[in-house]
């Protein structure tokens, strides 16, 4: 039987030796992007790496520029790189459409393009709805505001996992061993593509972040209150109106602000931006909703390292908890698998 393994995943620099450990045990690679232009050419180093980064105006791009170096390698000893992303390629498809003079409404009702259109213009309007009230608008309708956002964003991860999976169900060799990059937000994929593969193929989830907090020697988790919120939507769409769903969206907005946003290039003996992540998620963790309240509007129009300095001075005075003090987590999603 061969196996299918999904590793669940960051963007960052400092998980890529651990991810590469395991893309070379498998034969074929499912990336999770869409199909790309000179894919083919940068493997072979036809086409440089930069050049091939350049059209996709990457979010992070040390993380990419490494994903090549160890996708040329992969290439090299023979495995199979596929982009598979429906999601991506339609939303591509749509935005030449448009650009061909063509708008929503000449898209065809219950196509898919339709409901990727639907999914990603009705996340987009809330989200920037979200940029305007969490700068100008009061507590109450910042917690509001994220909270809508996370409902439209959890349908659009509904939607992109299942047609993720729908096409990898497809794809999958029953003779070849499989490696699915995922990000962690996409926990569903797991489920929905289960449900769609024979049972002579063998599916395993793996969370790689696990094998960097094994080597730090602490445990935890990875997932933001942001995150939180947005998976208890996509396995929970009719969760509404409970306590926990405010806690997590007040924490929400001060995680945002003390969070490191820019990509610093790592290796497997610093983990800058997990030990950052585990900081500060266990600093929001130790925040009830009066305290965001009270921080909330302090911290919203303040650079992050301001950010950090007066949330850990509030926890110091007002908390009386020990500089730095920052609580484990038990967070866990239900999902079978193992942690590496």
């Amino acid at each position: 039987m061969k196996r299918v393994t999904i590793g669940f995943s960051i963007h960052r620099p400092e998980v890529i030796g651990i991810t590469a450990d395991l893309m070379h045990r498998h034969d074929v690679i499912f990336l999770e992007d869409p199909p790309a232009n000179g894919l083919q050419e940068m493997l072979q180093g036809d086409l440089s790496i930069d050049d091939y980064l350049l059209p996709a105006e990457v979010e992070y791009p040390e993380f990419s520029r490494r994903m090549c170096l160890l996708l040329r390698d992969l290439y090299q000893e023979g495995k199979k790189i596929i982009q598979v992303e429906p999601f991506l390629e339609n939303l591509l498809a749509i935005h030449t459409f448009f650009s061909q003079g063509y708008g929503p409404k000449e898209l065809q009702p219950e196509s898919v393009h339709h409901q990727v259109y639907q999914a990603e213009r009705d996340a987009t309007k809330v989200l920037l709805d979200y940029y305007q009230i969490v700068m100008n608008g009061s507590f109450k309708a910042a917690i509001q505001a994220i909270i809508r956002f996370a409902r439209f964003d959890a349908a659009r991860f509904r939607l992109r996992d299942s047609l993720r999976a729908q096409a990898l169900a497809a794809a999958l060799n029953k003779g070849s061993s499989a490696f699915i990059e995922a990000g962690v937000i996409h926990l569903a994929l797991y489920h929905l593509l289960k449900k769609r593969l024979p049972q002579s193929l063998q599916l395993k989830p793996l969370f790689i972040a696990r094998k960097a907090l094994k080597i730090l020697g602490v445990k935890g988790h990875l997932f933001g209150p942001g995150d939180q919120l947005t998976l208890t939507y996509i396995f929970h769409p009719k969760t509404h109106g409970t306590f926990r769903e405010e806690l997590l969206a007040a924490r929400s907005l001060i995680y945002s602000k003390l969070i490191e946003k820019e990509e610093v290039p790592a290796d497997l003996e610093t983990f800058p931006h997990i030990r950052n992540e585990l900081a500060c998620i266990g600093t929001v963790k130790l925040l009830t909703l009066e305290d965001c309240d009270r921080l909330f509007p302090l911290i919203r129009r303040i650079k992050t390292e301001h950010a950090r300095q007066l949330v850990d001075d509030y926890l110091v005075r007002i908390k009386k908890l020990p500089r730095q003090c920052r609580k484990r987590q038990s967070f866990k999603w239900q999902t079978e698998g193992e942690y590496i």
